[in-house]
């Protein structure tokens, strides 16, 4: 199982930072909305993934959100897993990464404790980025392997970074 978490604490402004999982076929393509798991819809319709909940504020000890993945269990229709974080209502508040202070995200090998990537999601190098695609966990000749991918990219919400992903 892996584990997908993240941690932020903010500076003046109220910041709402959401992880999430995009499910992709073979093709690259989301192909219906249960294949997205958000703060808006916390399983895979299949339970495989699971979204613990949607921390708002931040505030609290240990990780703000997680999302547990039981590879095993993600159908085989689904051939890769997109791990993001955006900031909810980024425009709406004016905000992006770079004002974004002490935030990680890591993924965690759940069998055992292994840190598996770790990207600051603060500094000058996310500057004007709202959204960050964190990994990518995919098939390989019927194995699970993972790519560290921790690109800023500059969307309206996590529904636009999605839609780049969408099944006309």
């Amino acid at each position: 199982m892996v584990n997908c978490c993240f941690f932020h604490s903010f500076n003046t402004k109220d910041f709402d930072l959401d992880a999430s999982v995009i499910c992709l076929d073979r093709n690259n393509k989301i192909t219906n909305c249960t294949n997205l798991v958000y703060f808006g819809n916390l399983s895979h319709r299949l339970g495989a993934i699971q979204h613990l909940d949607d921390n708002l504020t931040g505030e609290g000890e240990g990780e703000d959100e997680q999302i547990l993945v039981d590879l095993p269990r993600i159908p085989v229709e689904i051939n890769k897993l997109v791990f993001t974080v955006n900031i909810y209502q980024c425009l709406k508040r004016q905000q992006d990464f770079g004002q974004v202070k002490n935030a990680f995200i890591r993924l965690v090998d759940m069998s055992n404790g292994k840190e598996l990537a770790r990207y600051n999601l603060s500094g000058c190098e996310y500057q004007g980025m709202t959204d960050t695609i964190v990994a990518e966990i995919y098939r390989h000749n019927n194995e699970w392997k993972m790519a560290a991918i921790g690109n800023g990219v500059k969307m309206n919400s996590l529904g636009d970074l999605v839609q780049s992903y969408y099944l006309a």
